[in-house]
């Protein structure tokens, strides 16, 4: 299942920090994943050892849904073709992949989730 979210203010402009609010923390699967979709980018937010981390949601390989992938030792399986993404670096553990996937900023606050997909 994948949500779309658009940032929260006045007249849809971004939040000064730059976060936008995806979902709430409990729509996140311990040890999983859950796609959504921020300003037309498709976004991971995985869950592993009770931290929240959000990637590119496209496998840098095969062009699927990292989403639909397995969470397991700090990494994200892409379910076509079993390349692992490290979930805090973005980049692949093992082939066929060779380029990393774009991660981005996650903080959680009462219970929800917010990205920023912004540079530091």
């Amino acid at each position: 299942m994948t949500t779309s979210a658009k940032p929260e203010g006045p007249g849809g402009a971004s939040p000064q920090d730059g976060y936008v609010k995806v979902c709430a923390l409990e729509e996140i699967p311990g040890d999983g994943a859950l796609g959504v979709e921020i300003d037309d980018t498709p976004v991971v937010l995985a869950r592993s050892g009770g931290d929240v981390f959000a990637l590119n949601d496209i496998c840098s390989h095969a062009e699927v849904s990292l989403s639909e992938g397995e969470v397991y030792n700090g990494t994200i399986e892409c379910w076509l073709h079993g390349s692992c993404f490290d979930l805090r670096s973005g980049k692949p553990t093992n082939p066929p992949a060779t380029q990393p996937v774009a991660t981005y900023k996650v903080k959680v606050e009462g219970g929800d989730v917010y990205v920023s997909l912004g540079d530091d």
